[in-house]
């Protein structure tokens, strides 16, 4: 369905619901080039919500790698679930459960991106960083200043280096009834790393 190499699906593409969030295209597309991702590697996708980062990460790393999407959330698992048949993404394992209890099952990764985690991403990121294989990349999106404190904190702790921060924000166009004016959606900040 998507026949292009770069990432950058429209949003209007995936399946949606109010109850479970997605990742927007525009932070989507940073979010992965700030994986630095390769075919052949072993992704996570923690708080995978809409599975949208899932499924893009899937394409780019093509047959040959593997992602895991892990959420909490029941309506987020069978979401993610509809939009990789949509896609026809066969890469990608879907697991229901806290995070915090299934990484430990999953085999070393490659690069791991961390989304809406209820608030303990801080822990997560604890956890990820004995699954990261040396020179492997974390990517976390946040949206509260606190969470992206708390993670900096971490992240400076377990001693990553190439830290990176970016915050996006973006607005879109909408057509009125007098012309086309921009909505802003919510600043995103990213945090992106690499393991020593």
């Amino acid at each position: 369905m998507w026949k292009y190499k770069t990432p950058g699906i429209p949003d209007e593409d995936f399946e949606r619901t109010d109850q479970v969030p997605i990742t927007k295209e525009e932070v989507r597309v940073v979010q992965i080039a700030k994986g630095r991702l390769e075919p052949g590697y072993t992704v996570y996708d923690i708080g995978c919500g809409s599975g949208s980062i899932s499924v893009e990460t899937a394409l780019q790393i093509e047959p040959s790698g593997t992602v895991y999407s892990i959420d909490i959330d029941p309506k987020a698992i069978e979401l993610t679930k509809k939009n990789l048949e949509k896609f026809g993404i066969s890469n990608v394992t879907v697991i229901l459960g806290d995070a915090k209890e299934k990484i430990s099952k999953l085999p070393q990764a490659d690069t791991i991106f961390i989304g809406g985690t209820g608030g303990d991403t801080k822990d997560i990121v604890e956890i990820c960083n004995s699954k990261l294989k040396p020179e492997g990349r974390i990517v976390i999106g946040t949206i509260l200043i606190e969470t992206l404190f708390s993670v900096l904190e971490v992240i400076n702790k377990l001693k990553f280096t190439s830290v990176d921060i970016t915050q996006v924000t973006i607005s879109k166009s909408r057509k009125t009834s007098t012309g086309t004016m921009m909505l802003a959606r919510n600043p995103v900040t990213i945090i992106s790393a690499t393991k020593i």
